[in-house]
C-alpha cells in the first residue's frame, strides 16, 4: 500500500468542516510546555527507490537466525513450519487481524479461531481459551489481575522468580500502574521455585509458577495447586515453549485454574520481539472473569452452523472507562496460525515433535557435560538445561557467533547474578546430531 498524503485541500475541507482555522487548534488543549518548539531532527525525504536501498542497506546489518545454527530458546523457539502453513495463512480469506464483529461477513475468520480455542483447550487440558492476545507476558499479567479483582481483601500476587524476566516486568508494569504489588518467590538450589517460601506468604490473592520455568527444569504444578488450594488463592500456570506439553502433563491436569503462554512454537517464524502469540485459558466459572474474545458456535437463522463472537465484554472498545482490561486486538492472524499449525501436526505429530526436543536436548547435554561443562541441576528438564561454562567459555563464544554462525547457549548473570558463567542452552527438532556433535568440539 502506497502512502497518499491529504493535499492542502484536503486539509481545507477538513477544517472548515469542523470549524477550525489550522490544524494547530487541534491540538491547543496541548500546554504550551509540553509542545516541542524546535524543528525536529529528520532527515529530508527519499525517493522510494532510494528509501528500500536504505531500508536493505539497514537490514543487511542484522543476523538472519536462519543462517545460523542457534542454541538458544528462551522463551523464543526454532521449529520447522509446514510449508501449508504459510502457503494457507497468507490466503486473502485469513490474512487479517481484524477481529471479526460482523459475523454475516467473517464466518471464515469465526470457525478459524473457534477451533485454535478449542484446540488450545485440549493441549492445556483447560475448559475454555480466549481468541488469544500479545504475548505471553501480557497475558500473565491478565491473569494476575484476574486474581487480584476476585480477592478484594488482598493486594499482592506471588510470581516465582523463573518466570521469564520479560514476562515479570510486564507484570511489573501492569500490577503497580494498578495499584498492586508482585512478590517474587525464591528459588532452590536445585532450580526449582521454592514451595515453602509460598507457603509462608500471606495476603496474595493467587500464585504464578512456569513450567517449564526459565531455567528449563520442570516443576511440580501439582503440589502448587495444593498450597493454593489450602490458601484460597488462584492457581496460575504459566509456560514459554507450549510444544513441551506435548509430553508432560499439562496444565489442567494438575489443577491451574488460570493457564497464561506463549504460542510462538505453534507455527509462528521467530522475529525479533514479534509477533508473538499469547494463549490465555481458564476453567469454566472463570469464563466471565476472562479478558479478550471468546468465539461460540450456534445455529443460524436456516438451522446451520454459525459462528459469533459470543464475549467480549471486559474490554475498552466495549466498556470504556469501566472495562477491566485494554485488551483490543486478539492477535487473530497468529492464531489462525496457530490453528493450521495444530491442525497439520495433529495430536501424533504434537507428541513426536516434542520427543526429538526432549532427545536432543539430552543429546547436547552430555555432550558439553563430556567437553568440560558442568551440570548445574538434576530437575528433568524438557528442550532447555542450564550448564556452568569452563574457562574461556564465553570468548569461544562471541567467536562462534561471528566466525562460525553459532550462537552457543545464553548467558544467564544479565538476569540472575549469581549463576555468572552459567548458560542455558536448547536444542529442538531444527538442530541436527551433527551441529551438536559440531558445537561440543569447538567449544572444548
Amino acid at each position: 500500500m502506497r502512502y497518499l498524503p491529504h493535499t492542502k485541500e484536503d486539509i481545507d475541507e477538513m477544517l472548515a468542516k469542523t470549524g477550525l482555522a489550522s490544524l494547530d487548534e487541534l491540538f491547543k488543549t496541548i500546554p504550551d510546555a509540553l509542545k516541542t518548539k524546535a524543528p525536529l531532527n529528520i532527515p529530508e525525504g527519499l525517493s522510494e527507490w532510494d528509501l528500500n536501498e536504505h531500508m536493505e542497506s539497514l537490514a543487511s546489518t542484522n543476523i538472519a537466525c536462519k543462517n545460523y545454527k542457534c542454541f538458544i530458546g528462551a522463551g523464543s523457539y526454532d521449529h520447522y513450519i509446514p510449508s501449508i502453513v504459510p502457503y494457507l495463512i497468507s490466503r486473502s480469506e485469513f490474512a487479517t487481524a481484524y477481529t471479526p464483529y460482523q459475523p454475516e461477513v467473517s464466518q471464515g475468520t469465526l470457525q478459524g479461531i473457534y477451533e485454535f480455542q478449542t484446540m488450545i483447550t485440549e493441549l492445556l487440558g483447560m475448559d475454555i481459551a480466549t481468541a488469544s492476545h500479545y504475548d505471553c507476558g501480557t497475558a500473565l499479567a491478565e491473569c494476575a489481575l484476574i486474581a487480584l479483582r476476585k480477592d478484594r481483601n488482598a493486594s499482592k500476587i506471588a510470581v516465582s522468580s523463573l518466570v521469564h524476566p520479560h514476562h515479570r516486568q510486564i507484570m511489573e508494569t501492569y500490577l503497580h500502574a494498578a495499584g498492586y504489588e508482585m512478590i517474587q518467590i525464591p528459588r532452590t538450589r536445585e532450580g526449582l521455585t521454592d514451595l515453602a517460601a509460598l507457603g509462608a506468604m500471606e495476603g496474595i490473592a493467587g500464585v504464578a509458577i512456569q513450567s517449564p520455568n526459565f531455567l528449563g527444569n520442570i516443576e511440580d504444578l501439582s503440589a502448587f495447586k495444593a498450597i493454593a488450594d489450602t490458601q484460597k488463592i488462584l492457581f496460575i500456570a504459566s509456560f514459554t515453549e507450549s510444544l513441551a506439553y506435548g509430553l508432560l502433563k499439562n496444565p489442567g491436569s494438575c489443577g491451574a485454574d488460570l493457564v497464561a503462554g506463549e504460542g510462538q512454537s505453534l507455527g509462528i517464524a521467530k522475529g525479533f520481539g514479534g509477533p508473538g502469540l499469547g494463549l490465555l485459558a481458564g476453567t469454566q466459572k472463570m469464563m466471565r472473569n476472562l479478558p479478550g474474545r471468546l468465539i461460540g458456535k450456534t445455529k443460524d437463522a436456516n438451522g446451520d452452523d454459525g459462528y459469533v463472537l459470543t464475549l467480549a465484554t471486559r474490554e475498552q472498545h466495549i466498556r470504556r472507562e469501566k472495562a477491566s482490561s485494554n485488551i483490543c486486538s486478539n492477535n487473530g492472524l497468529n492464531a489462525m496460525t496457530a490453528a493450521i499449525y495444530l491442525a497439520t501436526v495433529g495430536k501424533i505429530g504434537i507428541r513426536e515433535i516434542a520427543q526429538q526436543n526432549h532427545d536432543k536436548a539430552v543429546y547436547l547435554k552430555t555432550a558439553l557435560e563430556m567437553v568440560g561443562f558442568e551440570s548445574v541441576f538434576d530437575s528433568p528438564f524438557f528442550n532447555e538445561f542450564v550448564l556452568k561454562a569452563p574457562k574461556g567459555f564465553a570468548r569461544k563464544r562471541a567467536d562462534l557467533i561471528s566466525n562460525q554462525c553459532i550462537f552457543a547457549g545464553m548467558d544467564l548473570e544479565p538476569y540472575y547474578p549469581e549463576l555468572k558463567d552459567h548458560y542455558l542452552f536448547c536444542a529442538t527438532e531444527t538442530v541436527s546430531k551433527k551441529d551438536m556433535d559440531q558445537l561440543a568440539k569447538e567449544v572444548q
